[in-house]
């Protein structure tokens, strides 16, 4: 159940691509990222006012989600600004190699998993078609991967040890304080923040179901190990790119499609098998 409620909450981080796209006529990246975290601040704010559930403040919980909130900060900021350097497909792969980075921070070189990896490794490059010169924004879209990756990891450890409602909301109002001096430094004129369709349906995906999405990864990675989740999360691109087709009217060639296929088979490989799970790192945070 956590490993398909995953999978599930991808299809919605793949929406955000063409939603995210489409704002972004209109709104410059570092804006609407602002106000991206600021809405899911306020729903999930909404929420704990509503199920009266007490939000922990006590110095562990709040040194873990400043470590958590720094690599997803710096993941999101490096893959914004390395795409202005970098080719689409390029960011869209290399952000992918989470995917690799994690199983090798965690040391975790289960066969099954190494074989979906490799799988899903070469159907991203067969999806996204990179090229293979390197620049600067390339290397600060792995340094963005590497990021990720680490905040995957955290995830694993302080999921376990602490209260995961009030983790995912130190992590929404801090990233939500992170954004608001780079808002203020892209200096966007005020038509930019204009209630569009466009925008206005950019932030419910991207601020109301991919924060509802990142809940259930919170919760998921109390039970799913680490290596795993990577592995489920590299679906996204397929989910991208099968949206941006439909919707957006993007193409997709026969290469792409094949792609898209191995990356669901590695998830269905490495993710959907039988493991044994890791060992809570701690028990959870007292009331």
């Amino acid at each position: 159940m956590p490993r398909l409620a995953l999978l599930l909450s991808t299809f919605i981080w793949g929406a955000t691509f063409p939603a995210t796209k489409a704002a972004l006529e209109q709104i410059p990246p570092l804006s609407f990222l602002f106000l991206r975290f600021f809405l899911g601040t306020l729903l999930v704010g909404i929420w704990f006012a509503m199920a009266r559930h007490r939000l922990r403040r006590g110095r562990n919980i709040l040194y873990a989600g400043g470590i958590a909130t720094l690599f997803l900060f710096l993941g999101y900021v490096l893959q914004t600004v390395g795409l202005r350097y970098s080719s689409a497909s390029n960011s869209a792969f290399l952000t992918a190699l989470y995917v690799i980075f994690v199983p090798l921070i965690l040391r975790r070189f289960d066969r099954r998993v190494i074989v979906a990896t490799t799988i899903a490794t070469a159907g991203l490059w067969l999806l996204v078609k990179p090229s293979t010169t390197m620049n600067l924004g390339d290397l600060m879209t792995i340094a963005c991967a590497i990021a990720f990756a680490g905040h995957i990891v955290c995830l694993e450890r302080f999921t376990r040890a602490f209260d995961a409602p009030s983790l995912l909301l130190w992590q929404l109002i801090a990233m939500t304080l992170l954004f608001i001096p780079a808002m203020w430094w892209e200096q966007a004129p005020a038509g930019a923040f204009a209630p569009s369709a466009v925008l206005l349906v950019g932030l419910a995906v991207t601020g109301g179901l991919a924060t509802g999405a990142f809940a259930v990864q919170m919760w998921a990675q109390r039970i799913v190990p680490a290596q795993q989740v990577a592995l489920v999360f590299a679906s996204e691109p397929a989910y991208a790119a099968w949206l941006a087709w439909y919707f957006l009217g993007e193409t997709l060639d026969i290469q792409g499609w094949i792609g898209s296929g191995l990356i669901l088979i590695a998830v269905v490989i490495g993710a959907f098998v039988s493991n044994p799970q890791p060992a809570a790192h701690g028990a959870a945070e007292p009331a």
